[in-house]
């Protein structure tokens, strides 16, 4: 990191859906983030590793081996690193209960933020109906998804061959099609319920790709979001504020302004 380099300072950081070992993963932005950011406790809330994909195809570059080599140095500097296993990344689910480098692998935990509220922090993809009961038809999507990824990447290459800025087909249709849309809308309902069972005041996840903070009937609904599209993290400040950041939009108007709007509960 450049001596002149930022760094923010947060007492909890929460980020998932990384899926290291695909072309699509942001490895080189996620790695710009970590170097930029502190944090007392890191959570890694799943599909950090795309074990679907490595088993059909082997691709790890540098870059994804700087991520794994970054996250344990922070947990080496006594950040607290929580992973929590998802379920691309669901062969390390037989190793919940211990630690390797620092790292505590868990099913699901509860984050007290500062100001004393409770989150239950999970991946979710138990929740989810096409995963829990028909796990051949998700398998069947992610390779749909892997597809309007590659036409993601052609777009854009188009969009700045012509001046313009990065632009998601793939978040497009998924926040305009009404099937993809409800289906959002279920999982959200299914995780606020259960953190509503667990007498909890919110629940913190990823699975769905889709940054979110909102109430769910009097529990706060959190998605971190993934590093394949969105870039987005989760932090919690030192007042115990929740915050949603989008790291391209960060990092994109520090150059014009000081603050970016940014979703905070």
């Amino acid at each position: 990191m450049a001596a002149n380099e930022r760094v923010d300072k947060f007492r909890s950081i929460w980020i998932s859906d990384v899926h290291l070992g695909t072309r699509a993963c942001r490895a080189d932005l996620l790695l710009d983030f970590l170097r930029q950011t502190e944090s007392e406790t890191l959570y890694l809330v799943g599909d950090i590793v795309d074990g679907w994909r490595l088993k059909r195809t082997w691709y790890w570059p540098q870059a994804h081996n700087d991520v794994i080599q970054k996250l344990l140095r922070k947990a080496r500097k006594g950040t607290k690193v929580y992973f929590l296993p998802g379920n691309h990344d669901e062969f390390a689910r037989q190793f919940i209960g211990q630690e390797f480098g620092g790292i505590s692998v868990v099913h699901d935990v509860i984050h007290e933020t500062h100001d004393g509220r409770r989150f239950l922090v999970i991946h979710g993809d138990e929740f989810d109906v096409v995963v829990r009961r028909a796990k051949w038809l998700a398998h069947i999507g992610d390779k749909a998804y892997v597809l309007l990824l590659a036409t993601n990447t052609f777009v854009n290459a188009m969009r700045r061959r012509l001046g313009f800025s990065y632009w998601s087909l793939s978040a497009y249709l998924k926040h305009k099609t009404k099937q993809a849309v409800e289906y959002v809308g279920r999982f959200e309902r299914a995780l606020s319920d259960e953190a509503r069972r667990r007498q909890v005041d919110g629940v913190i996840c990823g699975h769905v790709h889709t940054a979110e903070m909102k109430d769910m009937l009097g529990i706060l609904y959190i998605n971190d979001g993934d590093w394949v599209e969105s870039c987005t993290a989760l932090v919690e400040h030192t007042t115990g504020d929740l915050e949603l950041i989008n790291w391209i939009e960060y990092t994109r108007q520090l150059t014009v302004t000081p603050a970016p709007a940014r979703a905070v509960a």
